[in-house]
């Protein structure tokens, strides 16, 4: 009988984030995430092929660190439940969360969050093609803000100048997306 795995990819994951946010992207080798698990390098890719791997599971677990919004909500409410849930992953992961800018949702998991998302576009009217368009954008300025503000860009203002800032941002959104909206926000 062989012996029962020390390790997971979940608990790769998990060492990989704790590295990173400690230390930051730059310091996120698989050596160090080995080192944090007590186990050796090698032992890594039995769950990850290799740093793209790790660091695709990383935005899967940024994207996926909080529940989904509840599918039976209206597509309004999922929208910036998802937006919620990005910024207060940014809050947790300053030093990780620019993984996000630069990296696609390559995982399976990342990509439920993309697709709920898109989801809610379609339910909101949009055809498939702007729906696309309209991830993209939604994702650009929800992500950008909350990297901003995670990386300190708007420390000068008070949190609840922040806070309304976020609301409006989601608000515009919402604005543009809905059928009903301003015919200046339909590209």
């Amino acid at each position: 009988m062989g012996r029962p795995a020390q390790i997971s990819r979940p608990a790769v994951l998990t060492a990989a984030l704790a590295v990173a946010d400690e230390r930051g992207l730059d310091a996120l080798t698989m050596q160090a995430v080995a080192a944090r698990l007590g186990v050796t390098a090698m032992a890594l890719y039995r769950h990850v092929r290799d740093k793209d791997d790790l660091l695709d599971g990383l935005v899967e677990a940024l994207l996926t660190e909080f529940p989904p919004p509840d599918p039976g909500l209206p597509w309004r409410e999922r929208l910036a439940g998802t937006a919620r849930a990005i910024r207060a992953s940014a809050a947790r992961h300053p030093a990780v969360f620019p993984l996000l800018l630069r990296r696609p949702a390559g995982t399976e998991q990342a990509r439920r969050v993309r697709d709920g998302v898109l989801d809610a576009l379609r339910e909101a009217g949009l055809n498939d093609e702007r729906a696309a368009r309209a991830e993209r954008l939604i994702s650009t300025a929800v992500l950008g803000y909350a990297a901003s503000e995670a990386a300190g860009r708007f420390d000068h203002h008070p949190q609840d100048v922040r806070d309304a800032d976020f609301a409006h941002l989601l608000a515009v959104i919402g604005a543009c997306v809905d059928p009903e909206g301003s015919r200046s926000c339909r590209g």
